[in-house]
């Protein structure tokens, strides 16, 4: 038998050997074929892993890179494979993450003929991947394209899309002479040490020094200097917040830790970020700018390994550019320690009030269970070596406020984007990339309907190919989209539409058993404990469905935001006299967590009261 003749499909194949992708997420379709082919007879270890719809592929492949590292890799065909594409490349590209998006096309001579699934790809793209996109139009551009891509992917933390057209795919591999019109390639890529000059290092340390109310926000940029975060803050002793994407990147459980920021954020945080007189932020892009310390209340250094990030949230006094590891080292040798603790000893008071608060509220008696308790109740089953993967919703609130990481422990959400339905196929990139070690994937009932329910399907195709099988999946069911319920009624002061938020009623559980997995249901709060315990101890992944009240109030920090309560009380006003379900009660827990906060802060009202004397 005549030797296959190699292709430009399986030059592809070749180039993501050597930038050495063991993965690639994605959906067959006729447009990438030949490159599906060449992954087929190909004896290197890529594996290709099948979703159920391309979106779902691309949030796998942001989470491959969020978990494991390196750059994620998806695959689609043309048309309204491409198109679904775009949802979870804007995930990457908002994040800041690596992925390559290898998209099928139509063959080149009928492009521009309105031909079946012909789509525009290079204008569709040219937003989520700015930093590169290419068309293969000869075989010779493979493999400098595919370089590309993933170079262009790795300096930028951004998706790079390469369109494949079909014929292009099956023309045989290129040969590349040494000529004029041919650009040699290699896969070869090194991340840089970058560290901000002498001059603007002593800039910020004179500048933190004279600080009497320092504190630091930390994000996800720090992810590999929780060590001198720690370091520097102790020294500084400074109150630590964090972004949300910078939660598992501080231990929690540190007497100055303050916990996450903005409206999902603790009491703690804001309380810190409204007292403080200078503030250090460390690879944080976080959007709630509002939450922010006042302009002209604090002094701002910046942190970041992107130029063009520093000042994009908050005026900047001094921006140091550089590796947040690097840079807070020279930072920590030029600052000299203050002697005034009085600072410290408050941020400590409301870090604090802040944990009495948090358990006060999920120790709250309402209908069915408190999504507070049910989330706080994981911190005692968690295993230590454990992934976790979060859901955009209500539940984002419940993981901020309750979930205390252990440290190591990689937690990731589609958090700029904030796209719902990113939860499981987070959790199975967590998974795949890996298989030895726990995942708990945390999802309001919204996000399970969107692609949760499709993707269990995956999770039991795969499941006996992992050492470990534990993958919980908690559904926080509460029959309604409720952070937009509470949304429309803070934000527009109006009441909740009904027909717009109400959810179907799902038994997941029982669709988990359906599928060859697990099923757990937990409807009261005394069932919580033995429900994770029964989750955790299962031989298959396990779906435990929790019945939570949606009537539990998403109410922000009353220090930063406490007009905001007198608009969600006239909310569920008009909601209680057109006769709506939840309203009632809506404003009986509103009250009672607004008692809560008040009490830990020593207030009589709101905007009232005293509080500890600042230094």
């Amino acid at each position: 038998m005549a030797e296959q003749q190699r292709t430009v499909s399986d030059a592809v194949v070749d180039s993501l050997g050597q930038w050495g992708v063991t993965r690639v997420y994605g959906y067959s379709g006729d447009g990438i074929n030949g490159v599906l082919e060449a992954m087929r007879r190909s004896t290197s270890d890529i594996v290709f892993v099948q979703a159920r719809h391309e979106e779902n592929a691309a949030f796998m492949a942001v989470g491959e890179a969020k978990y494991a590292g390196g750059v994620g890799v998806v695959i689609s065909t043309q048309g309204p494979g491409a198109v679904h594409l775009l949802n979870g490349l804007y995930d990457a590209k908002l994040d800041r993450v690596p992925v390559v998006a290898l998209v099928g096309q139509q063959h080149r001579s009928v492009l521009g003929a309105g031909y079946m699934q012909e789509i525009d790809l290079r204008t569709l793209f040219s937003d989520v991947a700015a930093q590169y996109i290419a068309e293969v139009t000869s075989a010779e551009q493979v493999p400098m394209v595919i370089d590309r891509a993933f170079r262009a992917a790795l300096s930028s933390g951004s998706p790079a899309v390469v369109i494949l057209p079909h014929d292009v795919q099956t023309e045989p591999a290129p040969e590349h002479p040494h000529e004029h019109g041919i650009v040699p390639s290699t896969a070869v890529f090194d991340h840089p040490v970058v560290r901000a000059t002498d001059e603007r290092v002593a800039a910020a340390a004179t500048l933190l020094a004279a600080a009497k109310r320092p504190a630091l926000l930390v994000g996800k940029g720090a992810a590999q200097a929780v060590d001198e975060v720690k370091d520097f803050a102790e020294h500084l002793g400074a109150g630590v917040v964090t972004s949300l994407l910078g939660k598992p990147y501080v231990d929690e459980r540190l007497p100055y830790a303050a916990g996450t920021m903005g409206h999902l954020g603790t009491t703690a945080s804001a309380q810190v970020f409204a007292d403080c007189d200078a503030l250090l932020i460390i690879g944080s892009n976080d959007p709630w700018t509002e939450f922010y310390p006042a302009p002209g209340q604090a002094k701002t250094v910046q942190i970041d390994i992107d130029p063009r990030a520093i000042g994009n949230r908050s005026r900047v006094d001094v921006g140091l550019v550089g590796d947040a590891a690097a840079t807070l080292r020279a930072l920590r040798d030029a600052t000299s320690a203050p002697s005034n603790q009085v600072w410290a000893e408050y941020v400590r008071d409301v870090v604090e009030r802040w944990r009495k608060i948090s358990g006060e509220r999920a120790a709250v008696a309402t209908d069915h269970v408190n999504p507070e308790a049910a989330m706080r109740a994981l911190n005692d089953h968690l295993p230590a070596n454990a992934r976790v993967a979060l859901d955009v919703g209500s539940v984002v609130y419940w993981y901020a406020r309750q979930l205390i990481l252990p440290p190591g422990i990689q937690a990731h959400v589609s958090g700029t984007l904030a796209s719902m339905g990113c939860g499981i196929p987070y959790g199975l990139a967590a998974k795949f990339t890996a298989p030895d070690r726990p995942v708990a994937v945390l999802s309001g009932d919204g996000g399970m309907q969107m692609t949760g329910l499709a993707e269990l399907v995956t999770v039991a195709a795969h499941w006996q190919e992992w050492s470990d099988p534990r993958y919980v999946v908690a559904v926080f069911d509460n029959r309604d989209l409720a952070e937009v319920s509470w949304e429309q009624r803070e934000m527009e002061g109006a009441p909740r539409f009904e027909a717009s938020q109400t959810l179907p009623s799902v038994p997941y559980e029982e669709y988990a058993r359906l599928l060859g997995l697990e099923g757990v249901r937990v409807s009261r709060t005394e069932e919580l404990n033995a429900g994770w315990q029964r989750a955790w101890s299962s031989d298959r992944p396990c779906v435990l469905s929790i019945r939570t009240d949606p009537a539990t109030p998403m109410l922000p920090p009353l220090a930063a935001a406490s007009e905001k309560v007198d608009q969600m009380r006239s909310a569920l006003i008009k909601e209680s006299a057109e006769g709506g379900e939840q309203a009632d009660r809506a404003r009986r827990l509103l009250q009672t967590y607004v008692d809560i906060e008040e009490r830990a802060r020593g207030n009589t009202t709101i905007s009232s009261g005293s509080e500890p004397t600042l230094p």
